[in-house]
């Protein structure tokens, strides 16, 4: 609720700072001290738009700050929290106005945007005016009204569920059909890289066995020759070992004449055994330089069709085989992606049925819950001199491309304003105290039902009087008992009704005109009402009548 308000230098006001409470607050005053000025002010604060005509003459710059004490909850903060704008305690607007028309706007000190100041206005204050066209006239937020008013949170949360449910489903298999349309198309091209890498049928590893394999035939076709003449010179007929042997069998017989013989034999027997080793050796490296022309053309045509694979599919050599697993799983899966398209038709037809029982639910206790608040708001017409008008609210269906996550209907509010009128939009009625009657006729029927915290009501009692009034007044009493109500008035069966009142005056000092508004007691509310009931020249009569509304209505 409205907490504070804080004007300073707005058109007649000057300085000026009204503390409010809970219930049905009543504003007061002979016509032009200043009633609008105070609603303007408030407006501003709440993000209407700025016109420098309000700045005070003479002044910079107006500025008007209002503090709001609002629940955990509220949807303020929701809103405020979706913004990145961290509030704790009362939520406190500022705007400052400039005399050349420019503005700036703050919330509990941080910066805003007049159309987030805007919309955390209307979520903290609804004002109904003479020219009001938001809160319950705006016909977007009456399906929300009624299913608050139906106690339909249930069943708007079923629909909600099933309607994702839903949208995810057609999602997928959205989704899967644009998947298999793109493979579809490559099935050809699948197909055939699948049958020639599992013909090529590559191993991890192989390129390297075969790159070191070739390298090595190569290096033995080059080592050939010399191969060739080194075994020659060790185991040829005329070869050195050979030689070496003849030399140590000779040497053999005569090896026993003298010691010296004996060493020299058994260094020729080393040097045999090393010439055997060498021998050995050389035979390996020949087998494993073999330079066979057939078996290094067939290491080198695998090697390069390995080589020619992995670089017609932009991948290593060793990758072709992982590539062909791969392959191999998207055809599995385009067959499976053909049989389960079937099983996704079957949960978004599935889906499409549950939102449609869920919505049909609700479309059925919308109806029901429409029936009723047309009869609560009729009952409250005839009390409003309105006996004469109809009211009904509108549940009609909406075509297919209108359903969504709300249902399947719209709602609006609807009304004739004479017997054998046609109904017409709540919005197009007659402006002035009538509309204002309208929109109370269907507060006090939704109760608290989606309104803000704070409700404004301007002149609601414009052109009626009498018992009219006082069931004005009875009806603002009770709407305060849910939310803080404020009003401006000229009738004293209204004013009488209020739990606090306030009286705007404007008076002229050393030839400055000032608006003040100032909270009156017990005593200066009885004499407030009988010179609303009088005028001028209040009568003891004025004064004894209006102890009697405020004894009745207090």
């Amino acid at each position: 609720m409205l907490t504070l308000l804080d004007i300073r230098n707005v058109v007649l006001i000057e300085a000026l700072t009204l503390e409010f409470g809970a219930g049905l607050g009543v504003l007061t005053g002979e016509t032009g001290a200043g009633k609008s000025i105070l609603l303007d002010a408030l407006g501003l604060a709440l993000g209407a738009r700025a016109d420098a005509g309000l700045v005070r003459a003479g002044a910079d710059a107006a500025r008007v700050t209002a503090e709001f004490d609002v629940a955990d909850t509220h949807p303020a903060r929701a809103l405020l929290a979706a913004n990145d704008i961290e509030v704790e305690g009362p939520i406190i607007v500022r705007r400052q106005l400039r005399a050349d028309g420019g503005s700036r706007a703050h919330v509990n000190d941080q910066a805003v945007s007049a159309t987030l100041l805007r919309e955390i206005g209307a979520a903290l204050v609804e004002i109904h005016g003479q020219s009001d066209d938001r809160g319950l006239l705006a016909a977007r937020g009456h399906r929300a009204l009624l299913d608050a008013f139906g106690g339909l949170g249930g069943e708007v949360a079923a629909v909600r569920t099933a309607w994702g449910g839903w949208q995810a489903a057609i999602a997928a298999e959205a989704a899967a059909r644009e998947a298999l349309a793109a493979a579809q198309r490559d099935r050809e091209w699948l197909e055939h890289a699948i049958a020639e890498l599992t013909a090529l049928d590559a191993q991890p590893g192989e390129e390297a066995e075969l790159a070191e394999a070739r390298a090595g035939m190569q290096k033995g076709a080059r080592l050939a020759g010399d191969l060739d003449a080194v075994a020659t010179l060790i185991s040829g007929d005329a070869a050195g070992v050979e030689k070496l042997a003849q030399a140590a069998r000779r040497l053999d017989r005569i090896a026993a004449e003298h010691p010296l013989l004996g060493e020299a034999l058994a260094a020729l027997d080393r040097a045999l055994a090393e010439a055997g080793d060498a021998e050995t050796l050389l035979a390996a490296a020949v087998q494993a330089l073999d330079a066979d022309p057939a078996r290094l053309e067939a290491t080198e045509t695998r090697l390069f069709e390995l080589r020619a694979m992995a670089r017609k599919h932009r991948v290593e050599a060793d990758a072709l085989a992982g590539l062909a697993e791969e392959l191999r799983g998207r055809a599995a899966a385009l067959q499976a992606g053909e049989a389960g398209l079937g099983d996704l038709v079957a949960a978004r037809e599935a889906a499409a049925a549950r939102y449609a029982a869920a919505a049909a639910t609700l479309g059925k206790a919308r109806r029901a819950a429409a029936a009723r608040l047309d009869v609560a708001v009729a009952a409250e017409l005839a009390p409003l001199k309105l006996d004469a008008a109809r009211f009904r609210t509108v549940v009609a269906d909406l075509e297919a491309a209108g359903q969504g996550a709300d249902g399947a209907e719209r709602v609006e509010f609807e009304i004739a304003t004479n017997p054998g009128a046609d109904f017409a939009p709540l919005i197009k009625i007659a402006s002035g105290g009538e509309l204002s009657r309208f929109v109370l006729a269907l507060k006090v029927a939704l109760a608290e039902t989606g309104s803000a915290g704070t409700l404004i009501f301007d002149e609601i009692d414009r052109g009626v009087g009498g018992a009219v009034a006082s069931a004005i007044g009875a009806r603002l009493a009770r709407l305060a008992g849910g939310a803080q109500v404020l009003v401006v008035t000229h009738s004293p069966q209204v004013a009488a009704a209020g739990a606090r009142q306030w009286r705007i005056a404007k008076a002229v000092t050393d030839g400055v005109t000032r608006t003040a508004v100032v909270p009156l007691d017990a005593e200066e509310r009885r004499e407030e009402i009988a010179r609303m009931l009088s005028g001028d020249d209040v009568t003891p009569e004025a004064r004894a009548q209006a102890a009697r509304l405020l004894g009745e209505l207090l």
